[in-house]
């Protein structure tokens, strides 16, 4: 801890003397100012209501959370120049506790206040345990049609809470009751001034607009107050100004003592506006990382970032404040200028500590209306982001979500818009998916050969037959919604007289399957094992096949084939193939025969001359047996050079046990690490006799027998030529 704090100070240090000094003073200020002229808005509208005899406390909530959450984001997170602040997105939520709070005169305002602060604690811890334990990966890809919807929704929440606020009932029915005069004048300043500031913001995208507009805004309306004699104390009386509300400075807002009034009971009712508002900040964290991320061109370390606003959120709950995240224009803003440092956050940060500790004086300047219309400001921002923005990227289906959800915060509330999001993410989730084709790839015994080495016939059987043997590869996750097109396809391979004596399902590149999942593929067994098809199920999890043991009837699952790989299926298969033609009449064998005639005329003339060579190499050779399942090359396998094998067969596999190929006799097993040999490892199917030329050996070969040594690599070479040809049969 005491290396990183000298760290900090270094690099603190260091930048005042750079060049970024002032860039970053220029930034950190501005981008002060406008945190704190909204965050005192946004705090105004939550302690408004029931709750607007404590409005300055409430401030104090707001601001003290900003100044944490801004300060540690600033000296910990991984982008230079972050500036964090409350989110619109959350003002609505927070107030919604407020106002629907059940509880009276100080124990509304505890309650309320340690039901914001616990939530931002939560907030926080949530963030920390997806930091520590580095799940960021699975939590950074919200829909963007859910995640626009969210923002639409409480955009649109936003611009009625700023009509209500101002005194109009913000409700369809109401509106020409709002263009009479005796309502007109209420709420039409705060809307014009909260227009105009969205427009020249989005036209010039100065940071100092935002501040000037409120000095600005704020003397016009003073001038307008004396202009019509009416004094600051009245104005306070009839709303025009806020009231200060403290009789001491607005941190902290609450005492150890206060929690007694705290109305558990009360609170306990909160409970799913206290977790939809935890839901929200969580949106916001990771929309704001993501777009932060667009926005400047970098990446960032999603784990640290969430440990940073966990710490954030759980200091500012903890020190009475309310959870805040990151601000992407106002840190964007620190790129523009040239302030990549994290002495632009500090600065924000001191802005907002600054009017915090020195008391609610100010408050007593602020015109209400000038409150209605930053929400107005931040309300129309949202939308546009929301709604306009996003109409020009997506396709109708994924806007109709967006227009969805914000049509149900906006009508209904923003439980039932929290409600329809996480239903509208079901929903796009299992559409999308659908849409994947569960089957990555299809193939036939003809098309794709088994590792195994067979003679010529069975070979010449398989090209002939093996069209008739089906392979389906499987991928991705087999659910409700992928599953039924993917038997239905399957059972249109068993219908008619065409049918597949065999048929392969590949589960090699499945992710996972739900109940409904091992329900149909249950069903789809049946069908085959009525239909006469021998279906061989490969690479199958251990939870896969005990769901099927569990679904299908005894009979059905014990005719089940399961094989650790796919090339051992297709060896299943194949032998199904050749067993099957070997029954068939004999006109069909004498048709093979005319087919193999050459190819065995070839096998034999090569044999001839394996043997010729063999007696030939005899000086240099020494024989070796091997039992079944005893390694030919291997960790546990002697060295002993190249071997060629006289009788039984031998497989080499990889690290990972596949199968890669089959030797027979006649053809030639390389000692391991040498560029021929792709297997680490080579057992003996049955028991094999092998004649072994050492390295030496052969070395001696090469430099004295050149003809002989000719002849050896010729030979090699025309068997790999071979069985490689044979493979892409």
């Amino acid at each position: 801890m005491k290396s990183l704090l000298q760290n900090f100070t270094s690099e603190l240090r260091a930048d005042l003397l750079s060049a970024k000094a002032v860039p970053a003073l220029a930034a950190g200020f501005t981008s002060g100012l406008g945190l704190l002229v909204a965050q005192v808005a946004f705090g105004s509208f939550i302690f408004s209501g029931p709750l607007a005899s404590y409005s300055s406390q409430g401030v104090g909530l707001v601001l003290f959370g900003n100044f944490a959450t801004c300060l540690i984001i600033a000296l910990a997170g991984g982008y230079l120049g972050a500036i964090a602040g409350l989110s619109p997105a959350l003002v609505i939520i927070m107030a919604t506790i407020g106002f629907t709070m059940n509880a009276e005169g100080d124990a509304l305002f505890v309650t309320t206040a340690v039901a914001l602060i616990i939530s931002a604690v939560a907030t926080g811890a949530c963030c920390l345990m997806i930091g520590y334990f580095r799940l960021a990966n699975l939590v950074r890809f919200i829909p963007y049609p859910v995640a626009g919807g969210f923002v639409a929704g409480i955009g649109g929440a936003v611009c009625l809470a700023a009509l209500s606020l101002m005194g109009t009932k913000p409700d369809w029915r109401a509106i020409p009751s709002l263009l009479e005069p005796s309502v007109l004048w209420k709420w039409s300043p705060g809307a014009a001034y909260g227009t105009a500031l969205y427009l020249a913001m989005k036209r010039w995208n100065n940071p100092l607009i935002l501040p000037v507009s409120v000095a600005l805004a704020g003397a016009a309306y003073h001038f307008a107050l004396a202009t019509f004699g009416i004094s600051g104390d009245a104005a306070r009386a009839e709303g025009l100004l806020l009231s200060s509300t403290a009789d001491r400075n607005l941190w902290p807002a609450l005492f150890p003592a206060d929690l007694a009034q705290v109305q558990w009971a009360s609170m306990a009712e909160q409970l799913p506006h206290m977790l939809a508002l935890m839901l929200v900040a969580f949106i916001s964290v990771v929309m704001n990382f993501a777009s932060l991320e667009l926005a400047v061109n970098q990446e960032l370390d999603w784990d640290r970032e969430f440990r940073v606003t966990g710490v954030a959120s759980v200091v500012s709950g903890l020190g009475g404040g309310t959870v805040a995240t990151l601000v992407v224009p106002a840190s964007l803003r620190s790129k523009l200028l040239g302030a990549t440092t994290r002495l632009t956050g500090v600065i924000a940060a001191l802005v907002i500590g600054g009017a915090l500790f020195l008391g609610d004086g100010m408050l007593e300047l602020v015109p209400a209306p000038l409150v209605g219309g930053i929400l107005i400001f931040a309300g129309l921002g949202m939308l546009d982001q929301g709604l306009v923005a996003s109409r020009r990227r997506l396709p109708y289906s994924d806007y109709g979500i967006i227009l969805l959800i914000f049509i149900a915060i906006t009508s209904f509330g923003m439980i039932e818009g929290v409600g329809v999001g996480m239903l509208a993410t079901l929903v796009f989730f299992a559409v999308r998916l659908s849409r994947v084709d569960p089957i990555g790839s299809q193939f036939t015994a003809r098309e794709r050969e088994s590792n195994k080495a067979r003679p010529i016939p069975d070979r010449a059987i398989l090209l002939e037959e093996g069209e008739r043997v089906q392979a389906y590869q499987l991928r991705g996750y087999l659910f409700f919604g992928s599953v039924r097109p993917l038997a239905d396809h399957l059972r249109q391979s068993l219908s008619g007289a065409s049918r597949p004596p065999c048929l392969i399902l590949d589960f090699s590149a499945v992710s996972g399957f739900d109940f409904s999942a091992v329900n149909v593929l249950s069903r789809f067994l049946q069908t085959a094992h009525t239909a006469g098809v021998q279906v061989v199920l490969s690479t199958l999890s251990k939870e896969l096949q005990t769901g099927l043991e569990h679904n299908l009837p005894p009979a059905v699952y014990a005719e089940l084939l399961v094989e650790p790989d796919a090339d051992r299926a297709l060896e299943r298969c194949e032998d199904i193939v050749i067993a099957e033609w070997r029954d068939m009449a004999d006109e069909r064998r004498s048709s093979l025969l005319e087919h193999t005639v050459d190819d065995l005329e070839r096998y034999l003339e090569r044999q001839i001359d394996f043997e010729n060579l063999l007696e030939e190499l005899r000086p240099w050779l020494s024989p070796r047996q091997y039992a079944a399942d005893e390694a030919l090359v291997g960790p546990d396998a002697p060295q002993e050079g190249l071997q060629l094998l006289l009788s039984g067969r031998a497989s080499g596999y990889d690290s990972a046990g596949t199968r890669l190929f089959q030797r027979g006799p006649g053809e030639a097993i390389w000692p391991a690490g040498a560029a021929e040999q792709r297997a680490t490892s080579v057992i003996a199917d049955d028991p094999c006799q092998a004649m072994v030329l050492p390295p030496a050996a052969l070395d001696w070969l090469e430099q004295h027998e050149e003809r002989l040594t000719l002849n050896l690599y010729r030979h090699l070479l025309a068997g790999r030529l071979q069985s490689e040809s044979g493979a892409e049969q």
